[in-house]
């Protein structure tokens, strides 16, 4: 599902109007009648209700005068305030105001704190609170005067139904700048914004309905800018196909996994296992020999290779031509390899020689932070990385603090630059292309903040790739799944006690749920 801006959306507007025919006042009709049916689905008692509808002066404030005009003919009743004055109403919002009022309606205006303090008690009297003051009309932080009225609606402790954005959100941001609606339900026009999306906006948007106002979808699809989705459940379920009955274990590929050393042999054995339970055909972890005892006693349904060691239990340099040589069709490199010098040489060597798709995590990544310029795709060989935001900040040679404050733009700029993917996890993970594309991610929970989980994550993205052939799609299925079974884990064990191998025991019931298999008993 595409994510607009605020000039994506207006563009998407206007294209509507002018090349399908579809009158811009059709569509505010269509967007106000949307918002009462989503009213009605959300909200209880509805008509029992008093229901106070706040009005901007622009287009969220005529889908505003719709929503009342519709309620008071439904026999609701309704109280109107608009925030200025009646005559600097204009367009199609005018029309819809003069409409209100030719029903006999009033409409109280606030222009002043003078104004406010008088409607005050009454809005505050109102069951439910309709918000169409901004919508996606903002630019700017709030003014004195709708600051108060926003702070004011906050503390009145009634259901409140945000029109397309919460006022005070900017489309584009995923901070207020200042005070915004603290809405229960948010009934967003045609397609989501990025706003709404994250976790940080959770307190503003509430319940998040996205309703059908008559664009067509070909016009969202093809609007130019650059281009986020949003992973959902069916778009993910479309990516995996149904397995063949005739179907065998060379169908599905070959995951190696180059991870462990001493100490840390569970993070190779957390990385088998995500590929595992993530579809692959054949699993092998390479690890340093001394490791292998311990990893290949974990799970007997991997083969291990033991790789060359150094004194200290790593893995050697000398892995190299083994690992080159071993016959896979991806592999994942770093979960719990350390940190030396011959683990920079290995991971540089496969990064410049590999002919097979690489994954690159954890102890990978920190080998590139004193040089991350080495780090670039190759032609023909996909190249993922999947930082946390710790190891994102020491590739760009940032903090943390900075890449959380710009997720989106540093995933997509860095994937640009170094022509590869980047699966930036975190709370809304983000999933970058090379040529610009981006996907955020809505599964998952605080519970999987937690330690191996990221492990399993990697191993998961190659079993995807060998099975789906596109690292895109494979980076949308893993991460998505990832967080469900995530969020699987967390209804049976709560968050505080999840731990990754709970999330690897849940992977099956995430597919499950997106591909809609039946249930079945199996002992």
């Amino acid at each position: 599902m595409r994510v607009l801006t605020a000039e994506q959306m207006r563009e998407a507007d206007r294209r509507t109007i002018d090349d399908v025919g579809i009158p811009s006042i059709v569509l505010m009709e269509n967007a106000g009648r949307q918002i009462v049916a989503a009213m009605r689905s959300t909200i209880e008692d509805l008509e029992s209700r008093r229901v106070g509808i706040l009005c901007g002066r622009g287009n969220n404030g005529g889908d505003g005068f719709v929503v009342a005009r519709l309620l008071s003919q439904q026999g609701l009743s309704v109280c109107i305030c608009l925030l200025g004055a009646v005559e600097d109403v204009r367009g199609d919002a005018g029309t819809n105001l003069r409409a209100v009022q030719s029903l006999g309606l009033s409409i109280i205006e606030i222009v002043d704190r003078n104004a406010w303090d008088r409607a005050r008690s009454g809005v505050g009297e109102c069951g439910v609170l309709v918000d169409a003051i901004f919508g996606t009309g903002l630019n700017k932080p709030l003014d004195d005067l709708s600051n108060v009225i926003v702070a004011d609606v906050n503390a009145m402790h009634v259901q409140i139904v945000a029109v397309d954005l919460p006022s005070g959100l900017l489309t584009d941001r995923t901070d207020s700048m200042g005070g915004a609606i603290e809405a229960d339900v948010t009934v967003t026009l045609a397609a989501p914004k990025l706003a709404l999306l994250l976790r940080s906006a959770e307190s503003w948007v509430g319940e998040l309905v996205i309703v059908d106002i008559g664009i067509p979808t070909s016009i969202i699809d093809d609007l130019p800018g650059e281009r986020l989705e949003v992973l959902t459940a069916e778009e993910v379920g479309l990516l995996i196909p149904p397995r063949q009955h005739d179907a065998h274990k060379g169908d599905f590929g070959h995951v190696l996994v180059v991870a462990g050393s001493v100490g840390k042999t569970g993070a190779a054995v957390l990385a088998g296992l995500g590929a595992l339970r993530s579809g692959a055909g054949l699993v092998t972890v390479a690890t340093p020999r001394g490791c292998v005892p311990s990893v290949s006693s974990m799970v007997p349904e991997y083969m291990t290779l033991p790789l060359p060691e150094t004194e200290d239990g790593m893995v050697s340099a000398d892995a190299l031509g083994l690992i080159l040589e071993f016959g896979c069709d991806a592999i994942v490199v770093g979960p719990g390899l350390g940190t030396s010098a011959d683990v920079s040489a290995l991971v540089y060597g496969l990064l410049e020689r590999s002919r097979v798709p690489l994954v690159l995590d954890a102890d990978a990544l920190n080998v590139f932070a004193a040089d991350p310029s080495r780090l670039v795709g190759r032609d023909g060989v996909p190249i993922v990385i999947t930082p946390h935001p710790g190891e994102m900040a020491r590739l760009c040679q940032s903090s943390s603090a900075e890449i959380q404050s710009n997720r989106l733009n540093t995933a997509r700029c860095f994937a640009r630059e170094h022509q590869l993917f980047v699966v930036l996890k975190g709370s809304g993970t983000v999933i970058a292309d090379p040529d610009g594309a981006m996907c955020l991610n809505l599964t998952g929970n605080a519970g999987m903040s937690t330690g191996g989980v990221g492990d399993v994550l990697a191993g998961m993205i190659a079993a995807w790739i060998v099975q789906l052939g596109r690292p895109d799609y494979a980076c949308q299925v893993a991460v998505f799944l990832h967080g469900l079974a995530g969020d699987v884990a967390s209804d049976k064990h709560g968050e505080v006690g999840l731990i990754a191998s709970d999330l690897i025991a849940c992977l099956g019931e995430a597919v499950r749920k997106v591909t809609q298999l039946p249930e079945t008993d199996v002992t």
